[in-house]
C-alpha cells in the first residue's frame, strides 16, 4: 500500500491529531517564511513602485470595506456599475500598473466570482483563491505583495456557504489525491464550531482572518500603522449578500 493510500484510509481520530499537528507546524513555518516575503516585498516595492502613494488606495480602510460592501449592496439588488466602465480605457490605464484597493481571500469555489459579487472591474480588487479560503505561505506571500507594493487598504478573507471544502473537512472521510491536506487548516473550525457546516465556514474565514493578522509581520504592522484592516466575510450564494462576522 503507498504513502498516500495509507493517509487515506486513516482512522478519523488519528488523522485529526495529526490534522492539528500539521496544522501548528504549517502555521510556524508560515511565520517562518514571512521575514523573507516581507523583505522580498519591500525591494519589489522599492523597483516597481518608487512613488509610495497609489489612485486607488488613497482610501482609508474604512472607507475601502464601504466601497467593497456598496459594491456587493448593488449586486443584490440588481443594480450594478461595474459593466459601465470602459474597458478598453482601463486596460490602457492598467497596463503598466495594477493599483487595486482591496484584496480578497476566497475559496476557488466557481460559485463564487469575487469581481461580480462586489461590483467590481478590471484592476480593482487583488484577489487570491484556494479552496477553504484558507491561509498557506503561498497565500500570505502574495497577500503580503498587495499590501507592500500594492498599496491595498482592506484583506477581506471570504467564505461563503455549501462550502464543499469544509463539508470534507467536517466529514474527515477518505479522499482521493491531495485533497486531504485541506483538512488540517480547516480543523480548528470544526473543533470550534462542531458538525454545522455554516457555523464551521462562518468560524474558518475567522480563524483564516486572525492567522493572516499575526502570521505576517507585513499585515500586523500595517494594521498597528492604521493602514490596514483585515476582515472576515460570509457569501451567502442563494441571496448573494456578503456579511461581516465580527
Amino acid at each position: 500500500m503507498s504513502d498516500a493510500t495509507k493517509s487515506n484510509s486513516m482512522p478519523l481520530k488519528e488523522s485529526t491529531q495529526q490534522s492539528r499537528r500539521s496544522f501548528l507546524r504549517g502555521s510556524a513555518a508560515a511565520v517562518a517564511g514571512i521575514v523573507t516575503a516581507g523583505v522580498a516585498a519591500e525591494s519589489a516595492q522599492s523597483f516597481l513602485h518608487p512613488r509610495s502613494v497609489l489612485a486607488q488606495s488613497t482610501l482609508t480602510p474604512d472607507a475601502a470595506l464601504k466601497e467593497l460592501m456598496d459594491g456587493n449592496g448593488r449586486f443584490v439588488s440588481g443594480k450594478t456599475t461595474a459593466h459601465e466602465h470602459d474597458l478598453t480605457i482601463l486596460k490602457q490605464h492598467l497596463e503598466e500598473k495594477q493599483e487595486p484597493y482591496a484584496a480578497v481571500l476566497s475559496c476557488a469555489d466557481s460559485r463564487v466570482p469575487v469581481e461580480i459579487i462586489f461590483d467590481q472591474t478590471i484592476g480593482h480588487l487583488f484577489v487570491t483563491r484556494v479552496a477553504g479560503n484558507i491561509i498557506t505561505p503561498e497565500i500570505i506571500g502574495s497577500l503580503e505583495y498587495g499590501v507592500a507594493v500594492l498599496g491595498t487598504k482592506v484583506i477581506l478573507v471570504l467564505g461563503h456557504s455549501n462550502c464543499g471544502a469544509v463539508k470534507a473537512a467536517v466529514a474527515g472521510k477518505s479522499v482521493p489525491g491531495q485533497i486531504s491536506v485541506l483538512y488540517p487548516h480547516i480543523q480548528p473550525a470544526v473543533d470550534q464550531a462542531g458538525p454545522d457546516y455554516k457555523a464551521v465556514t462562518r468560524a474558518n474565514a475567522k480563524i483564516q482572518a486572525k492567522l493572516l493578522s499575526q502570521a505576517s509581520t507585513v499585515v500586523s504592522e500595517k494594521i498597528k500603522e492604521g493602514g490596514l484592516k483585515v476582515v472576515a466575510g460570509y457569501y451567502d450564494i442563494g441571496s448573494g449578500a456578503v456579511t461581516l462576522l465580527t
